[in-house]
């Protein structure tokens, strides 16, 4: 017997989905065009990662059931909720690299501000160093926590149906079999 909450389940999906494929144009915009000095810097390698990252998640193949409902409310409601743990994971990942390439933008804005459209010369190394340590420890605190508690923070606020969106730990237990 269904429980009535197929609807629901089906809103959720189509949240999920449009966080998911705001967070992949915000992704597919990146653009950065290093010198072929600055090429392999940590900032600029971080958001070549984060552009790469993007498209494989585009590309992974749909992992929740292959069957489909025929009108029957238990194999919708499973196929849902299959739906929701898909979306949520790729929303997730998403969220991680959009944090991670946001961090990576403030580094290359950082060291354009430093720079000027000038050659760095000495007189700039500490405060490249200095933006680089900060994008680093930017780094550092974009943990799977971090990404999780802003993606619960932002549905809550905005008061959506979260009762069956995957915890952390299934969201991690995902990606590690992936």
């Amino acid at each position: 017997m269904s429980d009535g909450f197929n609807d629901a389940r089906a809103i959720r999906v189509a949240e999920i989905m449009t966080d998911f494929r705001n967070l992949q144009y915000y992704l597919s915009q990146l653009r950065a065009t290093p010198t072929a000095e600055e090429y392999y810097l940590e900032g600029y390698s971080l958001l070549r990662q984060c552009s790469t990252e993007a498209q494989q998640i585009l590309e992974a193949p749909f992992s929740a059931g292959r069957t489909s409902p025929n009108g029957d409310p238990e194999r919708e409601k499973a196929q849902l909720k299959g739906i929701i743990v898909d979306a949520a994971v790729r929303r997730f990942q998403c969220q991680r690299a959009y944090l991670r390439a946001h961090a990576g933008l403030r580094w290359m804005n950082s060291r354009n501000s430093i720079l000027r459209g000038q050659k760095p010369t000495t007189s700039h190394l500490p405060h490249l160093q200095a933006a680089d340590s900060t994008l680093r420890m930017e780094l550092l605190s974009i943990t799977d926590e971090h990404v999780e508690n802003t993606l619960r923070s932002q549905d809550t606020s905005q008061g959506k149906w979260i009762s069956e969106d995957p915890s952390l730990s299934q969201i991690q237990q995902i990606l590690l079999a992936r």
